[in-house]
Formats: structure tokens, sequence, C-alpha cells
């Protein structure tokens, strides 16, 4: 029934938009102020009041990116702890994103949190920002349709999803203070493109509004962001919270478009009524901020249907999110078929490293989950292995200890990795004794497996001389039977980069101080639309390894690329579609899945510069060996344009686009064209 009244919510509009005004004239000055702003005590952390004169239910919030993170309740509870959003990402599957957001709809339910802080659809502009892991890398195509999948996943639960952080929340340090100076065409193209999906095509009742200043103006307080993008040209008819004090102001903030702060009432509490009582804040705007946020939660059910505690299938949930960690892992490296490892043929095991001992359950900060319960990697390995393969474990510290045993095992199994947190930026090198470690164990057994639990790209100096590499992220709660399943081959892993791994911080796109972390509270982003693959293949660099990377334990292949029409006019319609299709065949000895990701040239011009190659459609298809399947993709007006900085509009420039399909930014076998006139 919830899910019905979602699905509903825009049909019905009117009438919860005429339920909330009338509600809202019932208010006092004094309340309408009270249900502007959270209620932050030595009880409450996320929790906006009720108005039991009036039946107006408490709006209980969750952080949420990751799972059901800390809520209203100052002591946590605990929720499942599901793979990072990273991994999320690197399954590059639909389908997973809204199973993902699904069991966080349904928890935050159960647990009676009425609106729940996530996606975070943020790019990863520098892969160095503590949150990466929160996100979905740095790609606004593939960020953009994960956070639809997710949004609809817990939004399908009766619960508000809250995509954030609006806009360009791309670094923790100094966040708070930090100007960032972007063009109009950057931010239109990249930073912008996920929250334009999570209004339009995702559904998304409300949106946080983010810490950083854009172009000299705090975004909580931001008249083009909040008012002119999202309401005027998005259509956007939910409600924008505040990030916990992300506002500075009083009247600029309420005047903007911001309509509830986080967590207290610094500005929107007795200041604003002030402002309301002396005309500097008219009456009409307090209305529409109630008004918005009324009838959202009207559409949901909070009104009709008060949530109760139920409590978590902690089990089945946890499965579900194993299978999302599983399909999330990406082989990065495999010479001479290292993995999948056979049981049969190993009498003994090392698990070796920081990361062994304990099961990754996500990174630090407002996203953290108390997981309802952990499978640990050697418990998972030894487990899988059976009882007739001994696992042995050193943590590594000791890096003597850690070769002895390695010369001792048939197979050394070194688990490094990072621990990524909000609130401060980190180095892409391992810390510690870590790279030491792993060459040193590399050193001591030919068949070392380094399995990489980090939430962003990291340097690799020993790349070159360790036979096989998997990226397991942050796995969550089942950590142990998640790595444990790929590493034996129970499953094929199928996981692709949604960011590129460089082989030097100077390769990076913000590769200057003014870049990032910035200078005296400023930081340029003068590398434009180049972020990511398209900084890589413009500027002609060779990434350790590239976006969309990911190896299998089977082999396939693309052929037979059409391309349909092959020309169209930029004049014509805005409903006609180019299809694009090709077969796809698993040619090895084991069913697999395949992520096929097509990229498309668009013409270039002096006025208006184009990367290479821009990821524009992909699709995931699961193979039996020897089958074969006939893949669609369709690309619309929306794929073809680009933003015209002279018009401030999206525009369709006439010329040759080059489509290219394939299995990487770096390796597109498959390429034709079209043509617009």
């Amino acid at each position: 029934m919830l899910g019905a009244l979602v699905e509903n919510a825009q049909v019905e509009a009117q009438d919860w938009n005429a339920q909330a005004r009338k509600l809202v004239n019932q208010m006092t000055l004094t309340e309408k102020i009270m249900e502007l702003h959270g209620l932050q005590d030595h009880s409450h952390q996320r929790y906006v009041p009720p108005i039991a004169r009036l039946n107006i239910p408490a709006l209980r919030i969750a952080n949420g990116p990751a799972g059901v993170g800390p809520a209203d309740d100052r002591k946590q509870e605990a929720a499942t702890a599901l793979p990072a959003p990273i991994s999320l990402a690197a399954t590059w599957d639909l389908e997973a994103a809204h199973r993902y957001g699904v069991i966080i709809g349904r928890e935050a339910r159960d647990l009676c949190d009425g609106l729940i802080e996530g996606p975070d659809v943020n790019i990863a502009r520098v892969p160095q920002n503590g949150r990466t892991f929160e996100a979905f890398g740095e790609d606004p195509y593939l960020a953009s349709q994960m956070g639809v999948g997710e949004i609809q996943g817990i939004q399908s639960q009766g619960v508000i999803a809250n995509v954030k952080h609006f806009d360009a929340n791309n670094q923790e340090t100094k966040r708070f203070t930090i100007n960032e100076i972007i063009s109009e065409r950057a931010l239109q193209e990249v930073y912008l493109p996920a929250f334009k999906a999570a209004v339009q095509q995702g559904g998304a009742a409300s949106v946080m509004a983010a810490y950083p200043r854009v172009n000299g103006t705090y975004c909580c307080e931001n008249p083009e962001l909040l008012d002119h993008i999202l309401r005027q040209e998005w259509g956007f008819n939910g409600f924008v919270t505040s990030d916990f004090g992300a506002v500075h102001s009083t009247i600029p903030s309420a005047m903007a478009g911001l309509d509830l702060e986080m967590p207290n009432g610094k500005y929107f509490g007795t200041a604003l009524e002030a402002a309301v009582e002396s005309n500097e804040v008219p009456l009409s705007v307090i209305d529409e901020k109630l008004v918005r946020r009324f009838r959202t939660m009207m559409a949901f059910g909070l009104f009709d249907h008060p949530l109760e505690p139920r409590p978590i299938p902690a089990r089945p949930d946890g499965l579900k999110g194993l299978q999302i960690a599983e399909e999330g892992m990406v082989l990065l490296k495999n010479i001479g078929n290292e993995l999948p490892l056979g049981p049969a043929k190993l009498g003994r095991i090392a698990v070796i490293g920081p990361y062994a001992a304990k099961a990754m359950t996500g990174g630090g900060g407002s996203s953290h989950v108390v997981p309802l319960y952990t499978v640990d990697p050697v418990e998972g390995i030894q487990e899988r292995a059976g009882s007739l393969v001994k696992v042995d474990y050193a943590d590594g510290k000791d890096i003597g200890e850690a070769v002895s045993l390695a010369k001792t095992v048939d197979e050394a199994i070194v688990m490094v990795g990072d621990h990524e947190t909000e609130g401060r930026d980190h180095a892409l090198t391992l810390s510690g004794n870590q790279d030491e470690l792993v060459e040193a164990v590399a050193a001591a057994n030919p068949h070392t497996v380094v399995i990489l639990k980090t939430g962003t790209a990291v340097l690799m100096p020993w790349v070159d001389r360790v036979p096989a590499i998997l990226e397991a992220w942050y796995p969550g709660e089942e950590d142990g039977n998640a790595v444990a399943a790929v590493l034996f081959g129970d499953v094929n892993p199928s996981g692709r980069l949604p960011l590129t791994f460089p082989q030097d911080l100077a390769d990076l796109p913000a590769n200057t101080p003014g870049q990032y972390p910035g200078v005296n509270d400023t930081v340029d982003y003068s590398e434009g639309i180049l972020v990511g693959y398209r900084h890589y293949d413009a500027r002609h660099l060779t990434p350790m390894f590239p976006f969309g990377y990911g190896l299998s334990y089977t082999t396939f292949e693309c052929k037979n690329l059409a391309i349909s029409p092959g020309n169209i006019s930029s004049q014509s319609n805005s409903n006609q579609v180019i299809n694009v299709t090709l077969d796809v065949t698993d040619t090895g000895k084991r069913a697999g899945q395949e992520v096929i990701e097509l990229y498309i040239g668009l013409p270039s011009t002096s006025a208006i510069p184009q990367p290479p190659k821009e990821l524009k459609q992909f699709a995931k298809v699961s193979l039996k060996p020897g089958k074969t399947r006939h893949v669609l993709m369709q690309l619309d007006e929306k794929s073809l344009c680009c933003w015209d900085t002279e018009a401030h509009n999206w525009t369709v420039l006439p010329g040759t686009y080059r489509v290219m399909v394939g299995y990487s930014s770096l390796d597109l076998p498959l390429q034709g064209a079209f043509t617009v006139n």
C-alpha cells in the first residue's frame, strides 16, 4: 500500500497540496518556525518535532548512503551494513541499485525513520576525497543511473530519499568554508547531471544542500542552485534540507529556497521568526516551505500511516548485501589464472594483513552503520576452503613473521586497504607498512593474491610483482563470505571500475595546489569538464587501471555493431533515438556477466571543445558458455547534448558523432559513427 501511495504521489499532488496548505493556514507563527528546523538535545539528533494540536507527526531522519546509519536517537541502532556505495557503483547494475535502495528504505521504516539521507551522488573529482566511498565514482552518467535506481528503491518503501550533497561537495578539506570556482559548463555537464536525474528520473522527494560555496555563495543560500536550477529549470516540487551546520544566514537562506535547517534552529529559529515579524521575510515564503514538506510527507503516508517499529530481517537482508558485494568486486589482475583458487589443490593458505582480521563493514563518519552481524575474512575463507585446508593468519605488523608464514603455504592472500572517513581527505598511498608487506610476501611466495579493501583508487608500487589483485572495496558485514566466494570461483567477478586508478599523483586531473586542496579557501576547477577518464584521454596519459575496467574468469566477444539511423536532423523532433545494437558472446568455459560500455565522441569546435569520449549508455548481460545475447542500447537527444555557455543552454552540434563500444574506456573494439545534420 505504501508503495502505491508513493507511485500515486504525483497524480494526487494537487490533493496533497490543498491538504498541506489547509494545515499550514491553521498554524501559528511560532508553530511554523518550530517546523522549519530540527530539534537537537540530549536525546534527539535528527528530528523535527510533532505538533499534537494539529496532528502533525514528527519527522525522524537517518543517514543512509551505505545502510541505515545515525538517526534521531543518540544511541545508534543496528542495521544491515551494506557494501559501500562505490562497490555498488562497480556493479554497473541498475537492478542491484534498486535492491540496495529497497533494503535501506525498508529498514529505515522498520526503525521508524521517515527520511533517509542518501544517496550521495557527488562526483569523484579528486580520489583523495574522504567520502569517495559514499558515492558512485567519477562519471556523471554512471552516477546518475545508479542514483536513480537507489532512489526508486528507497522511495518504493514509503521513505523519503534525501539526495545529497547539492552541489559539488567534492572534498573534505575545508569543506565548511571552501569556495569552489566552477565554470557554467562544468557545473552543467559534470556536477549537476546526477542531481537532475535524481529529481527528474528518480523522483527524489528531497534534496540536501551542501557545505561549500559555489562561485562565491554558500549552497544553502544559493538562489541560482536552489531556486533557478533546482525548482524552475528542473521542476523539483519536494523540499530542501541543509547538511548539518551548513546554514550561514537567515534571510538569504530563507529567500534562496532552503526549507529545513538541520540539526537545529541556529538561523531558522528565533532569528527567522524575527525576520518574518519585521517583514524582511514574507510569511508566504514561510508557508511555502511548510507546504512543500507537508505535502511530501502526506504523499509518502507519513501523516496517515504512523511508523511502527519492526524487526529487521537480518539474515535475508545480509544475504542480499552479500550478493551486491560479490558483484561489485573488480578483478584487476590475474596472471596465469592465479584465480580462482581450487581447494583440492591447496593444503595450506596464509591470510595476511591489517584488513584480514575483521570485516571491513564500511567507511567512517555519518554514514557508518552498526552491523547486525559480521563475517570476518579468515572465518569466511576457512568455511569455504573446507576442513582439509589449513588457513593461517598473520596481521602483518611484523613483516618478518608474515614472510616466514608465506614461505610455508601454497597460497598467500594479503589483505590491505584504507579507512576513508567523513571530515578529512587522505593520501592514495596505503598507510603504514602495507606496501612493504605486499612486496615482501610476494617475494617470498610467487602465489600471492592481493585483496584491496579501499574506498577509492590507490597507488600500487608493487603492481608488477604480484600475479593477482582483487579490488573488494568495503564489502559490508558479509566481508568474509563475499571475498571467499570470488576467490574460490563460486562467483565469477563482474565488477568494473567506477573511477580511474592513476599510476602517479601527478597524472590526476586536479594536480596543482590551486586545483586541490585550494589556496586561501578557494579551489579552482580549472580542469573544467576534463574530470576522470576524460582528462587521461585528452592528455594522452595511461592510467594504472582505466575507468570501466575489470577482468573475468571467462572471456567475451562483442561483434556485429549496427547503428541506425545513420543520419538525423537536429531540427526535426526531440523524440528521435539512435539505436545501437551488437552481439555479445561468452567465448569461455564459465558462465559470467559482462558490462557493455557505450561511449560517444561529440564533434568538437573551437567554441565548444569536447573530450575524446564520454560514457552515454551501458548494459550488463549474463551469459552461459557459448551463448550469445543481442544487445540494444539507445541514444536520445540528451545523450548528444553539450552545454553552450554563450546561449546558457543545451545544444546538439551538427557533425559526426563517433560511437565506441567495448569493455572499458581504453578497450573499445567496436567503432562506428552517425551524423547530425
